[in-house]
């Protein structure tokens, strides 16, 4: 998954915005990839596109809940951060029962393919919240190194091992 990051080209700035609203397509594009690929003959390699998708997703969640989230203003944000964070929990939960279809030899593509219509369907429920609400305030509310370091990690830095979103904690 590789994340365009836009940039303002008269400043030079980086909108995290712009750089995480491209990433909820590339991850949505993945997920996609794989729906559409229902004449691959080998099956690992239909669900390379999936997996990406997901540990980018698992990434994307880190991001926000450990490095962005705790970053925003906390008055008029707490509710919809507390929503963000619920869903997070829910996204992650399918995630990983999502997985454990992946990792059972039988692979029953029915039941990968109605997770991942799942996952899409709370994912479309979340970003449409989550992009015009939460979103425009990491561009205007982060220092210019928390975003720096934002933006280094969404470019390819990776999540500590064994790491949950704070729902599932």
């Amino acid at each position: 998954m590789s994340t365009e990051v836009q940039s303002n080209s008269s400043t030079d700035e980086v909108s995290l915005a712009a750089a995480f609203t491209a990433e909820h397509h590339d991850i949505d594009a993945g997920i996609e990839q794989y729906l559409a690929d229902t004449a691959a003959p080998d099956p690992r390699q239909r669900a390379v596109p999936l997996q990406n998708a997901m540990a980018a997703l698992r990434r994307h969640i880190y991001l926000e809940e450990e490095i962005v989230f705790p970053h925003l203003p906390k008055g008029a944000l707490m509710m919809p951060l507390m929503v963000m964070r619920k869903e997070h929990g829910e996204i992650w939960q399918r995630m990983d029962a999502l997985e454990e279809i992946l990792q059972d030899p039988a692979g029953d593509s029915t039941g990968v393919e109605q997770a991942c219509a799942e996952i899409l369907v709370l994912l479309d429920k979340h970003n449409m919240k989550e992009e015009p609400v939460i979103y425009p305030h990491m561009d205007a509310d982060l220092t210019d190194q928390e975003q720096e370091k934002v933006l280094k990690l969404l470019a390819g830095g990776e999540m500590p091992k064994g790491w949950v979103c704070e729902a599932l904690r």
